[in-house]
């Protein structure tokens, strides 16, 4: 399929998502389906390096505080549209990815994890000691209530960031069928043996920093308008880091349609059991599914579909029929 030809499904789909959404003449749709698309883009994001190259990054709500912040700092000094500041906050953001990655991205294993940890650490300690942010006490945005011709603020993020989950959908599909792709699965499955071969790994792994950063802070961007009120506990959430490594692991990580399925399938469960129980389950449910997730599909949905189809019933009941019709041996 076409770039072009993804670009257009995806689009007619998003269309036919925001109807729908529409048809329910409820605002709470909005606000829901709000969270699962910003835990998309995250999770795409996420896969950029850690399912594309291997490398597991524990500081994906720090690159997700980045862009929420750019916003603030820039309302406190002049209100920009929303489209402007996921320009910016993907700008911010991207730069301090490809800065961590340029001091960290020689360290491998466990040790790049733990040093991604420590830049959450590091940021969230900055910024809450910025007072022209907020500091601790966090920071209030007020909003408008409505926007023409979309109605109810709502629904205009919901707008936006069903637009940026395609955008970046699109591009972790153009990054997996492209060159670059391929140069990042090679560094996934021997990034010894591709040095050696002469793949300029960390080149690679610095393009992988700085998209898969930019894409975090572009889905932090517009938070504070979601929220109202942000503070580094909301904004540094241990949510955000957990979820955008889960959905891709649930998911898949070899694909862009993992971090998709995993976001849908997590995402929406959560917001079920915010309703119904208590927003206070929604690490448990993260924490039993991926648990089960290890052990009966270690390598995702994705992977256990593909697993279905090596090994489907039908070959074996037509191996049985094929051995059935064959003519029986005389001893």
């Amino acid at each position: 399929m076409r770039a072009s030809t993804f670009l257009l499904i995806c689009l007619v789909i998003s269309a036919a998502v925001f109807a729908s959404a529409n048809s329910f003449g409820n605002d709470y749709v909005f606000f829901a389906g709000y969270v699962v698309l910003q835990y998309i883009v995250l999770g795409t994001a996420w896969n950029i390096l850690g399912g594309y190259c291997g490398y597991v990054n524990f500081g994906s709500a720090a690159f997700f505080a980045l862009g929420a912040y750019s916003s603030v700092a820039i309302y406190k000094f002049y209100p920009l549209p929303i489209p402007a500041l996921l320009i910016i906050g993907g700008a911010v953001s991207g730069v301090v990815g490809f800065g961590m990655g340029y001091l960290t991205l020689r360290l491998r294993g466990a040790f790049f994890a733990i040093a991604t940890l420590a830049l959450a650490v590091v940021l969230q300690t900055l910024i809450v000691n910025w007072d022209y942010v907020g500091g601790s006490r966090g920071a209030y945005i007020v909003r408008p209530e409505t926007i023409a011709p979309i109605g109810n603020y709502i629904r205009y993020l919901f707008l936006v960031m069903i637009l940026l989950a395609v955008a970046a959908l699109f591009i972790a599909r153009l990054i997996e069928h492209s060159r670059l792709g391929y140069g990042f699965a090679t560094i996934r499955d021997d990034e010894l043996a591709a040095e050696a071969c002469g793949v300029p790994t960390l080149r690679l792994k610095l393009i992988a920093t700085t998209i898969s950063g930019a894409l975090m802070g572009m889905a932090g961007a517009p938070f504070p308008y979601y929220i109202g009120y942000l503070q580094p506990s909301s904004a540094f959430g241990l949510d955000y880091a957990v979820n955008s490594i889960a959905m891709p692991l649930i998911g898949g990580t070899t694909s862009w349609l993992g971090p998709l399925i995993g976001a849908i399938l997590l995402g929406s469960l959560q917001q079920i059991a915010t309703v119904t129980i208590s927003s206070a389950v929604n690490l448990l449910i993260v924490g039993v599914i991926l648990v089960v997730f290890v052990i009966v599909a270690p390598n995702g949905i994705i992977g256990l579909v593909h697993h279905y189809l090596q090994h489907k019933p039908e070959d074996f009941v037509g191996r049985r029929h094929v051995e059935a019709e064959s003519p029986e041996t005389v001893p």
